[in-house]
């Protein structure tokens, strides 16, 4: 239904017709609508695939940046879309159900992330920005390409690189902006357009 209508459509009255359920079913397994588009993000989104990665997180900076924008890349492209329409939702309503999913699942995603992150800084692997910032730089350019790529992609045609080939130029920068030198990263060779 949220990939259909969105999330705003996406009423109790609605899911109990769908699920043939009575709508007080809902309240009582899911506390209310914020309680059932909670448990649909934690199903469909990197939350859980996210905290596998940090509890056994890889060695490398570089392998860690990868398996951070590959399972972040897959709950997003993943079918049905939750993911873009939580963020389509939170974009225009600040105040929204979206916003309160997010709030409530945002310690857990900033204590995996950190978890994957900060022990690169702490070894001197990853430059010292300030948390927030450093999780900023590692999602926002990937975030806006997943969200426009679906307006992208009529327009520009084979210009616009496959999410996978996009997903490693994204992985490459972010290591190029952050990563001190001596970091573990291997050589990459250069990317289309890069000398």
């Amino acid at each position: 239904m949220v990939a259909e209508r969105g999330l705003g459509a996406v009423t109790l009255d609605a899911v109990a017709d769908r699920a043939e359920c009575s709508v007080p079913s809902l309240h009582i397994v899911f506390e209310g609508r914020d309680g059932l588009l909670a448990a649909v993000f934690e199903q469909y989104g990197p939350l859980p695939d996210l905290e596998v990665l940090a509890t056994d997180p890889p060695e490398r900076l570089e392998d860690t940046v990868r398996a951070l924008y590959r399972t972040f890349v897959a709950s997003f492209t993943c079918e049905p879309r939750i993911v873009p329409a939580v963020f389509g939702d939170l974009f225009s309503r600040p105040d929204g159900p979206a916003a309160r999913v997010m709030t409530a699942s945002l310690p857990r995603l900033l204590d995996c992330l950190g978890r994957l992150l900060l022990p690169h800084v702490e070894a001197g692997r990853l430059r010292p920005l300030p948390f927030p910032v450093l999780v900023q730089l590692l999602f926002g350019p990937v975030v806006t390409h997943l969200l426009l790529r679906p307006v992208l992609s009529p327009v520009l045609g084979a210009a616009l690189p496959a999410v996978e080939e996009a997903t490693e130029l994204f992985a490459d920068s972010y290591l190029r902006a952050v990563a001190l030198p001596g970091a573990d990263c291997a050589d990459r060779t250069p990317t289309r357009g890069e000398p």
